[in-house]
């Protein structure tokens, strides 16, 4: 089966920025407030729900996925990128990293407790969310909560440079009421939503949408 093109770039790309990425990126606990607290929040709910596995998915260099282990959960990291896999496995290897896609998950149907999608989606085209969402859905058991954070706004970019490296992927901006329309149809109740400013940009900002998913 041909591998869909935006995966192959995201892939080569991440690959690529790995290693800065990590210097680069803020890591869970240099996050402002509120995302931290979309995390613990989302960490609560799914341990008073029962507990269960929880997928990061888009895990990156796993320092998110080991701050859910923090918290208390069950968590494993999936990235389609071998070179972020290799980086979590060295920093965390007591924790579970798996290199693989996160719209076809190597997952038995309702078998997860939680899912993660932390700024990891808007490398999707936005007419492949649905299918995306819908696979989200499929692994999580009955009730099972999804925090979905990312960055929102009404454009796509195609940066040729990120983290001091050439890039060949496509970042998709949608507004956060588009993404909640998503969720719903794909299966989820959306319970919060919390929004805020970019600093850098009026016309972007950045989202964390907590879901459930709906039985059938």
């Amino acid at each position: 089966m041909t591998e869909p093109a935006h995966l192959a770039a995201v892939r080569a790309s991440y690959d690529a920025i790995a290693a800065d990425y990590l210097r680069l990126v803020v890591p869970p606990e240099g996050m402002d407030p509120l995302s931290r607290a979309m995390l613990a929040a989302f960490a609560e709910l799914v341990r008073e729900s029962g507990g269960g596995d929880v997928a990061d998915l888009g895990c990156g260099p796993g320092r998110v996925t080991a701050y859910l282990d923090g918290l208390g959960l069950s968590a494993f990291g999936v990235d389609v990128s071998g070179e972020m896999i290799a980086l979590a496995r060295r920093a965390y290897p007591r924790l579970r990293f798996l290199q693989g896609s996160m719209d076809a998950l190597d997952l038995p149907d309702g078998a997860l407790g939680g899912v993660l999608a932390w700024y990891s989606v808007h490398h999707t085209p936005p007419a492949r969310l649905p299918d995306l969402f819908t696979e989200f859905h499929r692994v999580l058991a009955p009730g099972g909560h999804l925090l979905l954070g990312g960055h929102t706004g009404d454009a796509w970019l195609n940066p040729a440079q990120a983290y001091g490296h050439p890039v060949s992927y496509t970042a998709h901006m949608l507004p956060a009421a588009r993404l909640a329309a998503l969720l719903d149809a794909a299966g989820f109740t959306v319970t919060t939503r919390l929004e805020q400013p970019n600093p850098r940009r009026e016309d972007r900002s950045y989202v964390c949408l907590l879901a459930e998913a709906r039985k059938g």
